[in-house]
């Protein structure tokens, strides 16, 4: 879920203004962190050659999170063959193939940063044949390798519906397995280009009845337009996926060039999309509007897990 920063007074270093064409509510606002541990984390990931979602997707949580030792690696590059029409993420084609040692650098980034729980992400790699299913497989087991013990968490694309690409992350049994749906059906065309709802359903479908031990997850974006009741209709579909975890969070226009923000979420509705999803059966359900899909991922996986 890509998203700016709307920084309170006092906060460092600058970053960019906010796009949105209406000023944005009071629970938007979020104060940066930029001490010590944000500087180091920042440091190990240049050292190493690394790209995280956190700067990449411009996500609002990033200072927080870097300031207490956490955050999302993207591998596979920092090109996505894809143009969704939320995402900040740059794309177009990718200079060459993935880098095979990436997997071993980041394994390295995560015993560096001393970490119990990582998460994995990446761009989209349509170039490939297997998407990049393999070194997603590799990441976790170079991570398991290098740091036993740490959980590995990650966020996988749809592959284009190669289940056996699929198959290959699911193989070597990461601790939790999300795809994000990322919006109502409705909106799939406008929002996640190359993408179909119906895929990502079969996704989430495909892991829960092939590694039934391996806890899902999905999320979504709010403020794109949707209606409430399309929002509980998706919610109500991947609930019937066997869906563990959901994560909901507000939608925030990174460019001008981006999907507008067609409306603010207020925390109170937020609230009973979390009440509503657990009485469908989540285990877990992470909404507000500063949530991402790795935002407390360590917490969520518990809830999960127990």
């Amino acid at each position: 879920m890509a998203s700016p920063f709307n920084i309170i007074p006092n906060s460092t270093p600058s970053l960019p203004l906010n796009p949105d064409a209406h000023p944005r509510p009071d629970w938007l606002r979020v104060k940066f962190f930029g001490g010590d541990r944000y500087h180091n984390l920042k440091r190990v990931m240049r050292t190493l050659d690394l790209h995280t979602v956190c700067e990449s997707a411009r996500c609002p949580n990033m200072g927080e999170c870097w300031e207490h030792g956490t955050a999302t690696f993207m591998i596979l590059g920092d090109i996505c063959t894809r143009a969704c029409g939320f995402c900040a993420v740059p794309s177009g084609k990718p200079a060459g193939p993935p880098d095979e040692d990436e997997p071993l650098r980041v394994a390295e980034a995560v015993a560096h940063m001393g970490l119990r729980y990582a998460v994995v992400t990446s761009v989209n790699r349509d170039d490939q044949p297997d998407g990049g299913a393999h070194i997603f497989a590799r990441t976790i087991q170079e991570i398991r390798n290098r740091v036993p013990g740490c959980k590995v968490e990650v966020l996988i694309p749809d592959f284009r519906g190669d289940w056996n690409a699929l198959d290959a992350v699911l193989a070597v049994k990461p601790d939790i397995l999300n795809h994000n749906t990322e919006t109502v059906p409705r909106l799939y065309r406008q929002v996640r280009k190359g993408a179909l709802y119906e895929r990502s359903l079969e996704l989430l479908r495909r892991a829960k009845q092939t590694h039934p031990g391996v806890p899902t997850k999905t999320g979504m974006m709010l403020g794109l337009g949707e209606q409430k009741e399309e929002v509980l209709e998706t919610m109500r579909d991947l609930a019937a996926q066997g869906t563990n975890i959901l994560t909901l969070g507000q939608y925030l226009q990174p460019t001008r060039e981006h999907l507008p923000v067609i409306r603010f979420v207020h925390p109170s509705e937020f609230a009973e999309y979390k009440r509503l999803g657990e009485q469908m059966g989540f285990k877990h359900v992470e909404s507000g509007p500063l949530v991402r899909s790795s935002y407390h991922a360590f917490d969520q996986a518990e809830s999960a897990i127990r």
